[in-house]
């Protein structure tokens, strides 16, 4: 059902954009270009207008059913809670520090290779 409603959405939305690209421009914004326009009183009603009209309309019912589904498909928990759920992540093991001794360079007189070798 969900692919159904999202399906037609998609095609509502492409329908709107290219009857919104289809009407005529009325220059300017916000009815700055002389008779007419957003500000001014009301337009004569033509047919794409109202085609645009009836896709908006029919753009945000299929919103708004897409909301309600994707709602009742939701596990009703919040996201931060299923992070909390999640088990922790194991505790890495620190490698035991070696002696202060081993440390130190060799004496002077010892004739040990400085190389180690793969006995």
């Amino acid at each position: 059902m969900e692919n159904v409603v999202l399906t037609i959405h998609l095609l509502l939305a492409l329908a709107l954009i290219g009857v919104v690209l289809l009407q005529r421009s009325e220059g300017g914004g916000l009815g700055m270009g002389g008779g007419g326009g957003a500000v001014s009183g009301r337009a004569a009603a033509t047919a794409l207008g109202k085609v645009t009209w009836i896709l908006a309309a029919a753009f945000i019912v299929t919103s708004i059913t897409l909301t309600i589904i994707a709602a009742q498909n939701a596990a009703g928990v919040s996201v931060l809670d299923r992070l909390t759920d999640a088990p922790p992540a194991p505790e890495a093991s620190v490698p035991a520090l070696p002696d202060a001794d081993t440390l130190l360079p060799p004496p002077s007189g010892d004739t040990a290779p400085l190389t180690p070798t793969a006995d």
